[in-house]
């Protein structure tokens, strides 16, 4: 199979494209990456970035509210969008005679979605029945992506709930709408990707007849996130009325991506050593040999692998029974930290890890939708869409040194320490309303 080739431009308003033809995909993917995520919310508007983009499938400009549902199922297409950290992303998979419907759908809402106060309203209803369904009324809700981060951060960006605040959502009005889109949404905040069987130039003229007559607005100039490594460990306690056992959550801070490209691959690649199946070292010492906890996961990044910038963050989460003191499990953790940090993990069982990495990574690949995300993610995140090519053969390429140090550094800072408690009332948290 030859090479994949990523053909990029930027239009004259600012927008970039990135177009990956594969004609061996028998659909298109069309997808906008908008470089906003919840971090960027102002702060009093909690859970606002999420919002917005409910709000952003309310119609537009030449669509009626629900005509962008009807075209893309009409035409056998799938949809959706997601807010992150950094980022928020719309997307359509379509028959590749769809690709100008596609681009037409998704530059009409980037030029002027329909922003009413019905619309508001409603959608502000929605994303709370979605916080009680997903958060508020679920075992475990918000452990740990919503729950850690104000225990290992200080500041608002990096520490407040992305999914939202039910009395500042209540407050949102269309005057913030207004200006959340004025702001983050100009063309030049975005990224246009198209994967499929596509014709390059075909492609980039279709482009420039529905996305380059948007009008150009001045591009918001994106702050760091930057704050210390936290010195000491820090530790707080949370009452879950849902849950049927208590859990734990470590969080740890990790290497720019961006910058320390490498050393980060190291901590994913550690993740996948302590926990990734059943000969994993956490899953294989606290689960099956001293039966401390009934569940433990690691990851190197809060809401996955390079989908954020910096500052992100490495966990650890564990479940366990109510006998077993959590220190207990902490002190497990720490040792086999150790243990990685004297004697460094065998190279089969380096090998072992990068190849379920590969092919998860395969795996995920065969859906163009994934593929065209990930490689829109991280061109707009890293200016580096390649990376997600790249990650198999960068990730066997890691060095039993390089998961040592990654031990090394989780060890040598400052940690997150959640602990998660069963019981209060059924409606405690409900009270939020």
């Amino acid at each position: 199979m030859p090479p994949i080739q990523l053909h990029r431009a930027t239009l004259s308003n600012g927008l970039r494209v990135l177009l990956v033809p594969d004609p061996s995909t028998p659909v298109v993917g069309v997808a906008v990456h908008v470089d906003v995520g919840f971090r960027s919310e102002p702060e009093g508007r909690t859970g606002f970035a999420h919002l917005f983009e409910h709000l952003m499938f309310q119609g537009s400009e030449s669509l009626e509210k629900l005509e962008h549902f009807r075209v893309v199922q009409g035409s056998g297409g799938i949809f959706n969008g997601s807010t992150h950290q950094d980022y928020t992303d719309y997307f359509e998979v379509l028959p590749t005679a769809a690709l100008e419907r596609a681009l037409f759908l998704e530059a009409d809402r980037l030029r002027a979605p329909r922003l009413t106060e019905e619309n508001l309203r409603n959608q502000v209803d929605v994303v709370k029945e979605e916080i009680r369904l997903n958060v508020l009324n679920r075992p475990y809700g918000g452990f740990p992506w919503i729950l850690l981060p104000p225990v290992l951060y200080d500041t608002f960006p990096n520490a407040h709930n992305g999914y939202g605040d039910f009395s500042e959502l209540e407050q949102a009005g269309l005057d913030d709408a207004a200006a959340f889109f004025d702001t983050y949404y100009a063309p030049g905040n975005a990224q246009l990707t198209v994967l499929g069987d596509i014709d390059v130039d075909a492609t980039m003229a279709l482009i420039e007849k529905h996305f380059g007559d948007i009008p150009a607005r001045p591009t918001p100039v994106r702050p760091s996130f930057a704050e210390p490594v936290p010195g000491a460990e820090r530790r707080q306690s949370v009452t879950d009325a849902h849950a049927p056992l208590p859990a734990l959550a470590l969080g740890y801070r990790i290497p720019d991506p961006s910058t320390q490209l490498d050393d980060y691959l190291g901590h994913a690649l550690l993740a996948s050593v302590l926990s990734n199946g059943e000969a994993a070292r956490l899953q294989r010492r606290l689960v099956h040999d001293d039966g401390l906890v009934t569940d433990i996961a690691a990851s190197c990044g809060l809401m996955g692998s390079l989908d954020a910038r910096d500052p992100d963050t490495f966990t650890i989460t564990a479940v366990h029974p109510g006998s077993v003191d959590p220190d207990k499990v902490l002190l497990a953790v720490d040792e086999e930290l150790d243990r990685l940090i004297t004697d460094g993990p065998a190279a089969d069982e380096l090998a072992r890890q990068s190849a379920r990495w590969a092919a998860a990574q395969h795996h995920e690949d065969d859906r163009v939708m994934y593929r065209m995300l990930g490689l829109g993610a991280r061109e707009l995140l890293y200016g580096r869409a390649e990376i997600a090519l790249e990650l198999p053969q960068r990730l066997a390429a890691v060095t039993p040194e390089q998961v040592q140090a990654a031990a090394a550094s989780l060890r040598s800072a400052g940690r997150a320490v959640l602990l998660v408690e069963p019981g209060g009332a059924a409606d405690e948290q409900g009270e939020q309303e």
